[in-house]
């Protein structure tokens, strides 16, 4: 059984052309190719819920985004809360909203909570031009506070070449803890290449979790990869906040299990890894 903290249905897609994501098609190119071309189905929304049905999947986290002020693009909040009505409690939505929206984004959060079903905030720092602890977001923040739900924040670089990539720097989200130490927080992907800052933060911030999203496991055991410190740290001090994500399409579900059950982690630690961080986080 595990937890899949970042993964998106075929049915969930940007409602829009998603121009600054091109560079991550370069990217990912060899393993999004294994998810396109890896299938036999004629029906992508019936393989995917058959991959996660076949796995024993306990919840799949999906998110929404609201890229409307800088981008013109969007997964909505009711589109991610109405597949996961329709496919039932395995699936469990965050909510994105657009912060340059200001008070109305506050309320559309609080709606996705508490009207909509949806558990958590998505904050994808680089998509919105904005440092993770930027102003505008801190009303989103302090708002999960209120609504005791979690937010997953983009942290590490990112490959979009039209935006800076400090947008996603560990040091600021050392200042949004410092700031409100009640947020639970887990940063996703994990950190690269500023992985020990990363780190350091989980270290001193409680509710931080790290999540090992859009970066394959074997990685961690790579010499020279920048990610070898996730293993080190994450067999010890941190074992207990290290969440799994395989960020399909990015990565073929399977494969990425694979991959991570190949890492040398003893049998407690890759359960937490796998599933019971993950349902601390949500709060299950």
């Amino acid at each position: 059984m595990f937890v899949d903290f970042s993964s998106r249905p075929p049915s969930l897609q940007l409602d829009g052309p998603a121009s600054h994501l091109s560079n991550y098609r370069r990217v990912y190119e060899g393993t999004e190719r294994q998810v396109t071309h890896g299938g036999v189905s004629e029906d992508p929304l019936a393989a995917y819920l058959a991959t996660y049905e076949r796995l024993n999947a306990r919840h799949v986290v999906l998110k929404a985004r609201d890229l409307r002020s800088t981008f013109g693009v969007r997964i909505s909040n009711e589109d991610v809360a109405a597949f996961c009505r329709q496919h039932g409690e395995r699936y469990i939505g965050f909510a994105g909203v657009d912060p340059h929206r200001g008070e109305l984004a506050v309320e559309e959060l609080e709606t996705a909570v508490r009207e909509l079903g949806l558990r958590g905030l998505n904050v994808q720092g680089f998509e919105h031009k904005l440092a993770i602890d930027d102003p505008l977001l801190f009303p989103l923040y302090r708002k999960c506070v209120e609504l005791n739900v979690p937010v997953n924040i983009h942290c590490g670089t990112n490959f979009s070449t039209q935006v800076s990539m400090m947008f996603g720097h560990p040091a600021a989200l050392d200042r949004v803890m410092v700031a409100l130490p009640e947020l639970r927080v887990c940063a996703s992907p994990p950190g690269w290449p500023w992985v020990q800052e990363l780190l350091a933060v989980a270290w001193r911030h409680p509710n931080v979790w790290i999540g090992t999203v859009a970066v394959r496991p074997k990685l961690l055991a790579t010499p020279h990869s920048g990610y070898e410190p996730l293993l080190q740290y994450g067999r010890t001090i941190l074992k207990k906040r290290m969440i799994f994500g395989s960020a399909f399409p990015m990565m073929p579900v399977e494969k990425a299990l694979a991959e991570f059950d190949s890492l040398a982690l003893p049998d407690s630690v890759r359960e937490d890894w796998r599933c019971n961080n993950a349902l601390e986080f949500l709060g299950m």
